[in-house]
């Protein structure tokens, strides 16, 4: 008799990893519900230090 296949699962809550190139699975995991939050402080952060590093930032000076 030959032996019973193997039921091969993933984590719980965790849908099963498809294989793909790298840039999918960056893709992937950025737009996961799980690093949303991470996602938005770290883009949130980059725009400051943009707007502040930029011309822009001259508004914020008080006038003279």
């Amino acid at each position: 008799m030959p032996p019973k296949a193997a039921i091969r699962g993933t984590a719980v809550g965790r849908p099963a990893q498809q294989r793909g190139n790298y840039a999918s699975q960056i893709f992937n995991e950025l737009t996961s519900p799980e690093n949303r939050s991470v996602v938005t402080a770290v883009t949130f952060f980059a725009a400051g230090v943009a707007f502040l590093h930029s011309s822009w930032s001259e508004i914020l000076l008080p006038p003279l």
